[in-house]
């Protein structure tokens, strides 16, 4: 069985309050993309001994066997329920450490794979209870959708906003932003207005209103994220953002932008949203 685990992007993430627990409670419109990886499960006849089997191709996942969060989250399926043994294949397409929740989506999606291949039947607020001990996006990505996220990225809205008549372009740059650093170089801050109420507002507004509370940390260490935000508005883009914590930087467009990079280091690619 074969599934298509989607990126996703941040429109808007502010970074709130300190809460006693060392956390930051935060505020983004999660948005799903179409680029995504594709995972592949079936199950292993052949060598019932060892109960997972992972092959990666693609991108590299920059992480042991061990911390990879498919695994991971394979294995507390097995333990929960009677599974047998499978084999898994996860061709990564989405890059790793680019704000795009590439290894998040990837976990919730072997947790739905699993329910529907070996008919566990879990409800979906069981699947998010499995997920939210892998971290704390998972979650968002076992119902997907446009969603608002609040707390500590635990409380997630359905909203109702279509984005598909825009054009999407996603740069990432050779950069790794480490989100601990990040976050507490930060200081949190109250925003003038929500998320909630400028995504219902028009695009053309949202360059102004729509922020990234890591911006500002992240581009005044790393020029190239500047230097890929200028590149998108140049080509027209009608709002452009870094996503999560970095190093992801996207652009939406009225139509399908013509981006020549000549910087092999930095994964590029465009879309429909």
């Amino acid at each position: 069985m074969i599934v298509f685990p989607h990126a996703k992007i941040n429109l808007g993430l502010n970074v709130l309050e300190k809460r006693p627990d060392g956390f930051h409670n935060i505020e983004s419109l999660f948005y799903p993309i179409r680029l995504c990886d594709v995972l592949e499960i079936v199950e292993n006849r052949l060598n019932s001994e060892k109960k997972i089997e992972l092959a990666n191709s693609g991108l590299p996942t920059d992480c042991e066997l061990e911390d990879n969060l498919v695994f991971k989250a394979a294995s507390s399926v097995a333990l929960k329920f009677d599974i047998p043994a499978i084999k898994i294949h996860l061709h990564k397409i989405i890059p790793s450490g680019a704000g795009l929740g590439g290894g998040s989506s990837d976990s919730a999606f072997t947790i739905k794979l699993l329910n529907d291949l070996f008919e566990l039947k879990m409800s979906v607020e069981d699947m998010k209870k499995l997920a939210s001990e892998l971290g704390s996006d998972c979650t968002y990505f076992i119902s997907g959708g446009a969603q608002l996220v609040t707390g500590v990225g635990d409380k997630l809205e359905k909203l109702s906003i279509d984005l598909s008549d825009y054009y999407l372009a996603i740069i990432k740059p050779k950069v790794h932003i480490n989100t601990a650093s990040a976050y507490s170089k930060i200081n949190p801050s109250t925003p003038t207005e929500y998320i909630s109420s400028i995504i219902n507002t028009d695009v053309h507004n949202w360059k102004e209103n729509l922020k990234n509370d890591f911006e500002v940390v992240v581009v005044g260490e790393n020029s190239e994220i500047e230097k890929i935000k200028l590149l998108m508005y140049e080509k027209s883009a009608l709002y452009v953002s870094m996503t999560g914590s970095g190093s992801a930087v996207f652009g939406m467009f009225k139509e399908m932008p013509e981006l020549k990079i000549s910087n092999d280091d930095w994964f590029v690619w465009t879309g429909k949203m």
